[in-house]
């Protein structure tokens, strides 16, 4: 099963892919999309969707996973962070993929053991469990590999719960 995790963001919306092969998890790609903050904010939005929609078609994901959007102090950030999320969630949605999503306390104790885990722990967590990880790869798209290993973990036994 090929996993895509999304760290959404109207600046910087992290990816990452994993294939998981029975128990075990293999890196396959990760990146960031960066839309052009000299564009207007639906020609950013739509910047964003044609990015993913091109990572989709390219990588053939079997299903996504997307952090929840925690609340800045900031209403307008929030909002403008909203609307790329709903850009996240959509795309993957449109191709017939479902769409998990997991809080960043989720994230961080199913990845590390801990609910309030510092983000060089998570990072470190992620190399670990995907031993080929590169290098300088972008924290948003290391969190982005920590969404998609999330989603690995937790569904099967979400579908064991509910099915």
């Amino acid at each position: 099963m090929r996993i895509l995790g999304l760290d959404p963001g109207l600046r910087h919306t992290g990816w990452g892919l994993v294939d998981k092969q029975g128990t075990r998890f293999v890196f396959v790609a990760a990146g960031v999309i960066n839309p052009d903050e000299k564009l207007s904010l639906a020609n950013r939005l739509s910047e964003l969707h044609e990015s993913l929609k091109e990572l989709i078609q390219q990588w053939k994901p079997d299903t996504a996973a997307v952090e929840e959007t925690f609340v800045n102090k900031n209403p307008s950030s929030t909002l403008k962070l909203g609307q790329a999320r709903g850009v996240v969630l959509m795309t993957p949605a449109l191709f017939g993929l479902e769409v998990g999503e997991y809080t960043p306390n989720q994230i961080k104790k199913t990845i590390t053991g801990v609910g309030h885990a510092e983000k060089n722990q998570v990072d470190m967590m992620v190399r670990t469990l995907l031993k080929t990880v590169p290098e300088g790869i972008p924290a948003d798209a290391s969190d982005a590999l920590a969404i998609a290993l999330t989603h690995g973990f937790l569904t099967p036994s979400q579908h064991n719960i509910l099915g």
